[in-house]
């Protein structure tokens, strides 16, 4: 069997399959590429048994369909180093050997029987569908995938949660401590139905969907989703579970509002932060008469930062405290030239939106506040 392909293109989707491969596997057949060729395509896939993900790619010219695995680490490595040109790729079936031939030199490396390679898992007949556009799933993921948890007593806080109902489709992640929620205001469906997107393929996704076009189809049911992008597809299994209810942790009644720079604010918090102290980071936000003040203080090590700030206000004088490093995450994870800071009161969480919302979205994020001592 004897193809070419371009060194760059096949170098790019290498780079972006090896992200599925673990360092340790349970299979050997684990940490090799699948080649497949069909028709004049080429397919390329990775898989770690839980994560499966293929993209294709055009052929230059081929002998014939065929399959066969390669080990990740030495191919990448090598293709990495080709400058963009024609390589030529010939597989001795009977020898186990597959030969890479380039301008200036070639190499060879062991190939393994492809039947080896895990099967995708199956996605039964009554998956529900979502189609959905490349840059709001990719946003939403980027806005999203900080505030998963760490948590093996949770596992259902570890992904992303997608709740498609009779109003819009509901795009949700929470450690416990910080929560995002978007609302896609223009995707809903009369059937509800919901499934946890566990990290590492949300990571995947997040470095795939960055320059596509088009539309994403989300094909899942109560084990495995199937992914549908420009590029490929990534096959999962979905984390089991009931994912808390989100709407009963966000406060309705908010009557106190600032309105502030997101930048100037970012800045300030990564400015006052260092002087909190190590174990809580606790910042005290204090706000009245159009001022925010900022407060940091390590009375251990003698250490205290105080920064103020002007902003819209209305609403009673108030003092909250928020962990400094949160509230710095959540800035970072926003777009907008202003945000917008709902709170309660100085026991209930603080709502932080953007001044001006993604065309059909609704995008809210959350942090629980800190005992603060007067």
């Amino acid at each position: 069997m004897r193809f070419i392909v371009s060194s760059t293109a096949l170098s790019n989707r290498l780079v972006a399959l090896s992200r599925v491969i673990n360092s340790k596997n349970s299979l050997p057949i684990l940490g090799d590429f699948l080649f497949e060729i069909i028709d004049g395509k080429l397919n390329l896939t990775a898989s770690d048994s839980e994560v499966m993900m293929k993209t294709t790619l055009e052929l230059t010219e081929t002998d014939g369909d065929g399959r066969f695995c390669v080990g990740n680490h030495d191919l990448l490595e090598a293709v990495k180093g080709i400058s963009e040109q024609p390589i030529t790729i010939e597989v001795n079936q009977d020898d186990n050997l597959a030969k890479i031939s380039y301008q200036n030199g070639m190499f060879s490396l062991p190939v393994e029987n492809a039947d080896e390679f895990p099967q995708p898992q199956q996605i039964g007949d009554g998956a529900t569908t979502i189609n959905i556009a490349t840059n709001v799933l990719a946003e939403n993921i980027n806005r999203s995938i900080f505030a998963t948890a760490q948590d093996e007593l949770r596992p259902v806080m570890n992904g992303i949660y997608f709740d498609l109902t009779s109003e819009y489709l509901a795009i949700v992640a929470s450690d416990g401590h910080k929560l995002v929620r978007n609302k896609v205001l223009n995707i809903r469906s009369e059937q509800p139905a919901s499934f946890i997107l566990p990290k590492k393929p949300a990571s995947l996704l997040k470095g795939v969907l960055g320059k596509q076009g088009g539309d994403v189809v989300i094909r899942f049911d109560e084990r495995n989703a199937e992914i549908n992008f420009e590029d490929g597809i990534i096959i999962c299994r979905l984390i089991e579970g009931r994912f808390p209810n989100y709407n009963s942790v966000i406060p309705q009644s908010n009557p106190n509002q600032l309105t502030i720079d997101r930048m100037g604010l970012l800045a300030a918090l990564r400015r006052v932060q260092p002087f909190s102290n190590d174990s809580s980071n606790l910042i005290r936000f204090h706000v009245e008469n159009g001022t925010l003040q900022l407060d940091a203080e390590d009375y251990d090590f003698s250490k205290t930062a105080t920064e103020r700030m002007t902003c819209d206000y209305n609403g009673m004088p108030m003092s909250i405290g928020f962990k400094g490093s949160s509230f710095i995450e959540i800035l970072s994870n926003f777009d907008c030239d202003q945000v917008i800071i709902q709170l309660a009161d100085p026991s209930r969480a603080g709502l932080v939106l953007p001044s001006e919302q993604p065309e059909n979205q609704d995008v809210l994020m959350l942090m629980m506040p800190m005992l603060i001592n007067d």
